[in-house]
Order: C-alpha cells, then sequence, then structure tokens
C-alpha cells in the first residue's frame, strides 16, 4: 500500500499541482479561486457542517463562503468559519435541558437557509460593496469594517441567547425589568450578557488578527454589536409577536440587528477618523 501511495504521488504533475496552490494563493481573489476553495474546505469540514446546518443550510453557507472569499480573501472567510464554529459550540450547549425547557432552536440546533441568510445579509452587502469598489479605495476599509461588525453583533447575540437559556439564574425582560422565563423574546440574563460580550470581543481579535480591521476598529465592533444588540432585545420585548407584527420573525429580526451594528460600526468609524490606518 505505501508503495502505491508513493507512486500515485510520484505520478502527479508538479506543474498541475503548482496551478492549484497558485489558484488558492490568488491575490486579489477571484471568483474561480474563491468556489474551488470554498469546495475542498467545504468536503473537509463536512461532519462539522452538517452537525450545526441543515442541507439547505449548507447550501446557503457554501454561496456566504465563495463571496467572502472573492471579496476579503481567506482571512474573511476564517473570520465568518469562526463565527460558525462558536455559535454552533453555544447553540449546543445543554441541548437536553433547553428541549426539556422548549427554548433550544429546531433541529437540535441545525440551523436552515434562512437563519443563515438572517444572519449573513449585512456581511454580504458589505462584500459586495467591496468586490464592486463602490466608493472607491476610500470606502474600501469601511465595507470591510461593516463586515466584520455584522458578524461580531450576530454571534453575540446568538452565544448570549443560548448561554442564558443555558445557564441564566435571572432572565430579565429589558424593557420593563420583570422577571420572566429563560427564552422570553426581549429578554436577557447577566450570564448571557457577560457570555456574548466575551464572543463579540473573541471575534473582534480574531478580525484584527488576520488583518482584516485594526485594534480601534475591533473596539469599534464591539462596541456597536453591543448597541445593536440592547436594540434588538427592545424591539423583541416590545413589538415580536405582538398583533400587526407577526412578520417580524426571529430571522427578520436577525437582519435588522446586523444591519444596525454594521451601519453602528461604519458611522462611528466616520464619526473618530483619528483611528484609521492607511
Amino acid at each position: 500500500m505505501p508503495t502505491r501511495i508513493q507512486a500515485a504521488a510520484t505520478d502527479l504533475d508538479p506543474g498541475l499541482v503548482q496551478q492549484v496552490m497558485n489558484l488558492f494563493q490568488s491575490s486579489p481573489p477571484t471568483w474561480k479561486s474563491a468556489f474551488l476553495s470554498n469546495v475542498l474546505i467545504f468536503l473537509l469540514g463536512s461532519r462539522l457542517l452538517v452537525s450545526g446546518l441543515s442541507l439547505s443550510g449548507i447550501a446557503a453557507a457554501f454561496l456566504l463562503g465563495t463571496l467572502t472569499w472573492r471579496a476579503f480573501g481567506s482571512s474573511g472567510f476564517l473570520l465568518v468559519a469562526t463565527f460558525f464554529v462558536l455559535g454552533t459550540a453555544a447553540t449546543k450547549v445543554k441541548m437536553a435541558q433547553k428541549e426539556a425547557q422548549g427554548v433550544a432552536e429546531k433541529r437540535k440546533g441545525r440551523r436552515g437557509p434562512g437563519s443563515v441568510i438572517g444572519s449573513s445579509a449585512a456581511g454580504c452587502v458589505c462584500a459586495f460593496l467591496s468586490i464592486y469598489g463602490i466608493g472607491g479605495e476610500a470606502f474600501a476599509r469601511l465595507w470591510e469594517l461593516g463586515f466584520v461588525a455584522s458578524f461580531c453583533t450576530k454571534l453575540s447575540d446568538t452565544v448570549s441567547s443560548e448561554i442564558g437559556k443555558a445557564y441564566g439564574r435571572t432572565t430579565y425582560l429589558v424593557t420593563t425589568f420583570k422577571i420572566v422565563p429563560r427564552g422570553t423574546e426581549g429578554a436577557v440574563s447577566t450570564e448571557g450578557t457577560v457570555a456574548g460580550l466575551l464572543a463579540s470581543i473573541l471575534l473582534a481579535s480574531v478580525g484584527c488578527i488576520m488583518g482584516e480591521i485594526n485594534a480601534p476598529e475591533a473596539v469599534i465592533c464591539v462596541i456597536a454589536s453591543q448597541i445593536a444588540n440592547l436594540a434588538e432585545s427592545i424591539i423583541g420585548a416590545a413589538l415580536q409577536e405582538k398583533e400587526g407584527f407577526r412578520w417580524l420573525t426571529n430571522d427578520a429580526a436577525n437582519v435588522i440587528n446586523i444591519s444596525t451594528g454594521s451601519i453602528l460600526a461604519v458611522l462611528m468609524q466616520q464619526l473618530v477618523p483619528q483611528s484609521r490606518t492607511s
């Protein structure tokens, strides 16, 4: 068997291997390199993907991954991958307990295309704006900042919700501070809020390490994410499941939430121009 493997390896055309490597490492990324990179990564990570997404959710995630790689390269893809791993891990925490209480995500936490789209809509908009150079070089950094901020916001929201449902000792309605059951729309807990803040800091740090944003922009992402999540909790408590707002589903609320976080980060960056770097 080792002889066969060595023979197969010897038969590989070095020129072909080099072409494949050059395609993956192409800078700036192309649609072709983005597509092939995602095919390879999704095949290697299929077991993890199946644990966190439905089949249709995986298809939506593939489109997101391809778009992300095309816009921001491997660093942007790694940011989204980190978001997925941490979000899935938080969703799985004390799943049996959450199911018994009726507050667990459906399908054992395997999210569908609606959740993928709702969680990435603002990031996708920023990616398209970056790809097509809207605003020119002056705005390129802002689209990248908005992209990172949108995923910091959503991860913070997911982690705070899931950890709050698992470990929250006392859950308050954000608009009245009335004690309510875990899983109530617009409810918050100390445990969940702290966990969400830490998750946002972690993802912003990953974005900073990967060169997507700088340190001051990482701080902006964290602040914007917490403001957006507070706003979403208020909207959830005041409007969700109320007459006339049946359209305000969790996926719709997600779009509002991450869009708010992304827009806030961009606006805050414009108000603090000294934090920008060339």
